[in-house]
C-alpha cells in the first residue's frame, strides 16, 4: 500500500521506517513547511499535497493537530473521521469523551474566563490542576493551585485562555497503555507500563518491568475499548492513567489520551516482537494484529542533550535513537532503550545515565 503520513518529525520517520519494512511505500507531509518529503530526507519534493493525497491509498498522522486544509483535502483517505481526532486537541472535548465513555477521571470543570476560574478556585476544598484547553505539553500550559494560594492571583495568570480545572489526585504512580484497534474492531494491547516524569516531562518508562495486577490490565483495556469504539478508531492510541491506591483495590483514572503512537511506547522498539509503529502499520493496512511477546526494557528519554554518549551507542544491551533535532533544554531529541533483567537494574541505569542525558532547564 501507499501511505501518506501527516507530519515529518521523529514519529513520522519511525512510522515510515516501519511501513517500508512491511513492504509498503510512504511519503511524509511537513505541516511546518507545507511540503511533501521522502522518508528520512531533508529535501522537499515537487509533488503537491493534492498529488500526494491522490497517490496514497491511506492517510495517517504523527500528531493529532491536523491542519483543516489537510482534513478537507484528504477526508476520503483517512480510515476514521479526522475532525473528531483534531477536536481532541481541546482538553474540554477530550474530557467530555471520557465522561461519555464512562471511564473514570479526576473530577473536572471547564472555564472560559479568569473570573470563572477564580470562582472555582475560591470554592475548592482540595488542591487543583489547571490546564489550558489547547496547546501545552510536557508540563507547559499547566498550573497548580494549593489551598494556601491566592485564587485571584492564580486565576489572573492561568485564566487568560479557556481551560479546565481538575482535582489534584494523590496518585501512587502513573501508568500508560499503548494498543491498537483494527478496522474490524479487534484490539491488541501492550501491558501497562510505569512512567516517571520530571517537571512535567517523561523522564523514563519501565516497559514490562513492573508486575501488573490482572485487574488493572483488564480495566485499562476496557477503557481502551470504550474510547476507541466511540471514535471508530483505527491504529495505535495511548492512554495515560493515574493509579490511586494499591493492589487489586486501586483505581485507574484516565489522565489523557494520545490518538497516535506515543513516547511511552518507544520501549517496544526493543522490548517487543512487534513495536508500536509496526502495530500501527498493521492496523492501517489490514494486516493481522499479532500475539505480543515482551521482555523487560527501560526507555530513557534524551532531553536537551547535545548527543548520546558513545558508551551507550556501543553497549550490547542498549539501542539508541537520535532524532536529528537541535537540542535545547526541555526538548526531546532522542531516546535510549535498555534491555534489563529487573527493576533494580533498570533504576541503576537511570541513576547512572538520566542526569547525563537530560537537560530540563
Amino acid at each position: 500500500m501507499k501511505i501518506l503520513f501527516i507530519g515529518d518529525g521523529q514519529l513520522g520517520q519511525m512510522l515510515g521506517g516501519s511501513a517500508i519494512s512491511h513492504g509498503h511505500e510512504c511519503l511524509l507531509y511537513s505541516t511546518r513547511s507545507e511540503k511533501v518529503k521522502p522518508l528520512s530526507a531533508q529535501i522537499e519534493l515537487s509533488r503537491s499535497l493534492a498529488e500526494a493525497i491522490d497517490w496514497a491509498d491511506v492517510v495517517s498522522w504523527e500528531h493529532e493537530d491536523i491542519p483543516a486544509d489537510v482534513i478537507a483535502a484528504a477526508n476520503d483517505k483517512f480510515l476514521m473521521d479526522p475532525a473528531r481526532i483534531k477536536a481532541l486537541t481541546d482538553r474540554r472535548t477530550e474530557k467530555k469523551l471520557f465522561d461519555d465513555c464512562r471511564v473514570a477521571t479526576s473530577p473536572w470543570r471547564s472555564f472560559n474566563t479568569a473570573d470563572e476560574l477564580e470562582k472555582y478556585l475560591a470554592d475548592a476544598d482540595q488542591p487543583q490542576v489547571i490546564k489550558a484547553a489547547r496547546g501545552g505539553y510536557d508540563g507547559k500550559g499547566q498550573w497548580r493551585f494549593k489551598l494556601t494560594d491566592n485564587p485571584a492571583s492564580v486565576a489572573q495568570e492561568a485564566g487568560q485562555q479557556p481551560g479546565i480545572v481538575e482535582a489534584m489526585i494523590p496518585f501512587s504512580k502513573e501508568v500508560s497503555l499503548v494498543g491498537a484497534r483494527a478496522k474490524d474492531g479487534s484490539l491488541c494491547c501492550f501491558p501497562l507500563i510505569t512512567n516517571v516524569h520530571d517537571r512535567g516531562i517523561l523522564s523514563y518508562s519501565l516497559g514490562a518491568i513492573d508486575a501488573v495486577p490482572a485487574s488493572w490490565q483488564s480495566r485499562a483495556e476496557e477503557a481502551f475499548r470504550s474510547i476507541t469504539n466511540a471514535l471508530n478508531y483505527v491504529g495505535v492510541l495511548a492512554i495515560e492513567f493515574f493509579v490511586v491506591g494499591e493492589g487489586d483495590a486501586a483505581d485507574l483514572l484516565v489522565n489523557e489520551i494520545a490518538p497516535r503512537v506515543h513516547n511511552s511506547g518507544h520501549w517496544t522498539m526493543t522490548g517487543a516482537n512487534c513495536s508500536q509503529f509496526d502495530l500501527h502499520i498493521r492496523a492501517l493496512t489490514g494486516m493481522p494484529l499479532p500475539q505480543l511477546r515482551v521482555e523487560p526494557t527501560l526507555m530513557i528519554n534524551v532531553i536537551g542533550a547535545e548527543q548520546i554518549p558513545a558508551g551507550l551507542w556501543h553497549h550490547a544491551d542498549t539501542q539508541c535513537h537520535w532524532y536529528n533535532k537541535d537540542p535545547r533544554p526541555g526538548r526531546k531529541v532522542g531516546h535510549v532503550n535498555i534491555r534489563t533483567a529487573n527493576r533494580d537494574t533498570a533504576l541503576q541505569w537511570v541513576g547512572l545515565w538520566a542526569e547525563k542525558l537530560q537537560v530540563l532547564s
